[in-house]
This record gives C-alpha cells, sequence and structure tokens, in this order.
C-alpha cells in the first residue's frame, strides 16, 4: 500500500512540475514585456498628466515665461523722469558713500507658465507598461503605492515598482534589475540609477 501511495504521490509530481514550470515561464515574461515596454519610451518626452494605456498623450509642462526686455524688473520702481540718476551706484556687498553696507539686491525668480506637450508623467508610463500584460493600473502613483504585494528594498526584483515621497506619493519608477530604473522625469522617460533620497520603506510587486 505504502507503495501504490509513492509511486501515486510520484506520478502527480511528474504531471504538476511541467505546469510550474510553464507558469514560472509566463510570470517572467509578463515581467519582462512590462520592462520591455517601459524602455521602449525612453526619450519620449516629461508631461504632467501625459500617458496611458496607448501610450503618450497629451499633458503639460512648466517653462519659462518669456520677459519682455523693455518692462522694468519685477519689484522694482522706475525713477521718475525729473529725478536725476546717481552718478555712480556702489556695487553690491561694497561700502558706499554714506559709510553703510550696501546689501545685494535679490533677483526675482523667473515666470512660469504651464504649456500642453505629448508625454509621459511618473505614473503614466506605469499604466502603460503594465497594459501591455493586461494589467490595469491606477492613475497617480499614490494609488499605485496601495496595490500589489508590499516588498522590502533588499528584496527587489525586477518588474517591481519603486515609489518616492509620502506613501508614494510623489513619483514612481520601475526597477529593471542592475541596480537601475527606467523613469518619466522631467526632460524625458530615462534609465539611471536607482536612487534612494525620498524613496518610500516598500516597493511594490504587481506580478508576484
Amino acid at each position: 500500500m505504502k507503495r501504490i501511495c509513492a509511486v501515486m504521490i510520484g506520478l502527480a509530481l511528474l504531471v504538476a512540475t511541467p505546469g510550474i514550470a510553464t507558469a514560472d515561464a509566463t510570470h517572467q515574461q509578463a515581467i519582462n514585456l512590462v520592462i520591455q515596454r517601459a524602455l521602449s519610451q525612453r526619450g519620449v518626452p516629461f508631461a504632467y498628466g501625459g500617458g496611458n494605456v496607448s501610450g503618450p498623450s497629451l499633458g503639460t509642462v512648466a517653462v519659462e515665461a518669456p520677459v519682455d526686455p523693455a518692462a522694468p524688473a519685477l519689484g522694482a520702481a522706475p525713477l521718475p523722469a525729473t529725478t536725476p540718476a546717481p552718478a555712480t551706484t556702489p556695487l553690491p556687498g561694497t561700502v558706499g558713500a554714506t559709510g553703510l553696507s550696501v546689501s545685494p539686491v535679490a533677483t526675482p525668480a523667473a515666470p512660469e507658465q504651464r504649456v500642453s506637450r505629448v508625454g509621459f508623467d511618473a505614473s503614466g508610463l506605469i499604466v502603460y507598461a503594465f497594459a501591455g500584460v493586461g494589467i490595469k493600473m491606477p492613475r497617480s502613483s499614490g494609488e499605485q503605492y496601495k496595490v500589489g504585494q508590499k516588498v522590502l528594498p533588499s528584496q527587489a526584483l525586477p518588474g517591481d515598482l519603486i515609489f518616492f515621497g509620502p506613501e508614494g506619493s510623489q513619483s514612481v519608477a520601475l526597477f529593471i534589475g542592475n541596480g537601475q530604473m527606467v523613469e518619466a522625469t522631467d526632460p524625458a522617460v530615462t534609465v539611471s540609477p536607482v536612487r534612494t533620497t525620498n524613496m518610500a520603506p516598500y516597493l511594490v510587486r504587481i506580478i508576484a
């Protein structure tokens, strides 16, 4: 009886093993496809709000607003026409004619404006990458952090998601192995070494 049971268990293992191997291969193929889809978008411009299951889409990007050279500097009042300009102007940080130190004048930051651009933002790239294997991801990095399996950085595998900011609310990147990640960041989708600054305490594994 024991011999029959042993034979049955052996047969069961022989039948089950090819299935396990097939499942593992399918699992790895899905991860590889996700990574390939993300890498295929290298060089695509960054656009806040851009990216969906089909690829790059319309978003916005902040650009420096053009400055009219004829306009007075921000915060500077023009001298009245009747007031003569001073003969000499002490340089910032030097001692003026009165003996008082002259403080440097703060230069105002250049104004920004948002313009339309087709591209990806960080979470949009992740949506596109996983759509290739039929996985629908939430649209924001904060929501993406809430799905999947949490793993420690020391357990990271290619295909895991790396998040930044509290609860992953600031950005997300795809770990591709060998200490590298692919991310949609200004100015474009790029591959770079994994950065740990401001990294969330866990990675997320979507294909587990």
